[in-house]
């Protein structure tokens, strides 16, 4: 969930290979030490990547989801190379984390966000019934990236559990430089009001000295997941903000700083009973999952 313009309290922010830290190949770690403290570091998961060359690494429980809702597992290992995304990056960022509510200092503190500084993170929006925005996108991340390496990309994940705080927003933007991703997403689901339902994409608007670069191209990323997402999810427009599932936005570090093409998804309304009863169905995250995917290889083979 991002900081919404409607007056809603709002906030912004496994798959079928082995994941081994991004550390080792991209020296990731390395650089969010020497912006970050080592107390705000402290007892963060490191970013993982999944190569496509053997088992996928558990990753822990799934928040709220139950056994039978978590994401599929991934015994049968397959080759990167064989699919039609063999060579492409994409960095996946689940939104928030399940450690957050219980570090407020840490959160709370400001951290670079463009021309301006913001909270280093923040907890998220749930269901009426208390199903945390934070397990969703975990949950959703995961499907999301088997999905794409099954079609032989590469994929990277900001975050390696649900149990842990941030990272930062300058740090999950970082990730994705880092890895010099060919398209970046980030997973959210919004705490909107409870009469508005609907699904929309954030988009970066130009924000001078650092986002010019990626403006059009992720413009062009955000057009493909809503065109394949609205069609396989069933999840309508946003009708209370955005306009036809577009919202452009120079307010979020996560798009300020990104160097590679980048969009943020809010994937329908927790505070919402229509589009909650669809969020927490894990039949559904999986068909959802699968329509993200497909609008992103869209984005990767056209570009």
């Amino acid at each position: 969930m991002t900081t919404t313009r409607n007056g809603q309290a709002a906030p912004e922010s496994t798959p079928r290979a082995r994941r081994v830290s991004l550390a080792a190949v991209a020296g990731i770690t390395v650089l969010a030490a020497t912006a970050c403290s080592a107390v705000a570091l402290e007892g963060r998961p490191e970013p993982h990547i999944a190569d496509g060359t053997g088992d996928r690494k558990p990753g822990g429980e799934i928040g709220n989801a139950t056994p039978e809702d978590d994401a599929p597992d991934s015994d049968d290992g397959r080759n990167a190379a064989a699919g039609p995304l063999n060579g492409m990056t994409v960095v996946i960022d689940p939104g928030h984390n399940g450690g957050n509510a219980d570090a407020p200092d840490e959160i709370n503190r400001l951290v670079p966000a463009g021309p301006s500084k913001k909270e280093c993170d923040t907890v998220g929006s749930e269901t009426d019934d208390g199903y945390a925005e934070h397990a969703f996108t975990w949950d959703f991340s995961q499907r999301l990236a088997e999905r794409l390496e099954a079609d032989g990309a590469t994929v990277v994940l900001t975050r390696d559990d649900d149990e842990g705080v941030g990272p930062c927003i300058d740090e999950r933007a970082r990730i994705g430089n880092a890895a010099e991703a060919d398209a970046a997403i980030s997973i959210h689901a919004d705490g909107g009001p409870s009469g508005g339902r609907g699904f929309h994409l954030i988009t970066p608007g130009k924000v001078e000295g650092y986002t010019e670069d990626i403006v059009e191209p992720s413009r062009r990323l955000a057009e493909e997941v809503r065109a394949a997402y609205r069609e396989g999810s069933g999840m309508p427009y946003a009708d209370y903000l955005a306009t036809d599932g577009l919202d452009e936005r120079t307010d979020l570090g996560g798009l300020n700083l990104s160097t590679v093409p980048k969009v943020f998804l809010e994937a329908g309304n927790l505070r919402n009973a229509s589009d909650a009863a669809k969020l927490t169905d894990g039949e559904w995250r999986e068909e959802a999952a699968a329509a993200v995917a497909d609008g992103i290889s869209r984005y990767l083979r056209r570009d």
